[in-house]
């Protein structure tokens, strides 16, 4: 069987506050998982294409479409790191997020959604090492 693909995991913070990030080079596309929390689940998902930015045609941005299922605030993970990824990377991204923490108090929300940035910024900069 031919690999066609390559597969990255990274994790960041602790306990209820550990977000991972699974992520597989599909092709020339991203494709990523970011769950965590106490019940890791699927919230919402998000593509982001790369282009010109309309501002600057030299610089790089990106035009992004999320589905978030009922009930969920899980794009305001997935959008931004879709985003990031297709910028950074100029590759179509699609990611897929669900973290949830029981009664989330707005410090709980923080450290997450910080700790989900950190691992985005990571997976990108080991990507760029690599390349």
């Amino acid at each position: 069987m031919k690999k066609t693909h390559r597969v990255f995991e990274i994790s960041r913070g602790g306990g209820k506050h550990k977000v991972n990030l699974t992520l597989a080079l599909v092709g020339g596309d991203v494709v990523a998982i970011v769950c965590g929390g106490e019940k890791p689940h699927v919230g919402a998902i998000s593509v982001a294409i790369p282009r010109p930015s309309l501002r600057d045609p030299k610089k790089l941005s990106c035009t992004s479409s999320v589905f978030t299922l009922i009930g969920h605030k899980d794009d305001e993970v997935a959008r931004p790191a879709s985003e990031e990824f297709a910028r950074e990377l100029n590759r179509v991204a699609v990611v897929s997020a669900g973290i949830h923490v029981e009664k989330a108090s707005e410090e709980d929300i923080q450290k997450l959604m910080r700790n989900a940035k950190n691992a985005v910024r990571d997976a990108i900069r080991i990507l760029k090492s690599k390349h």
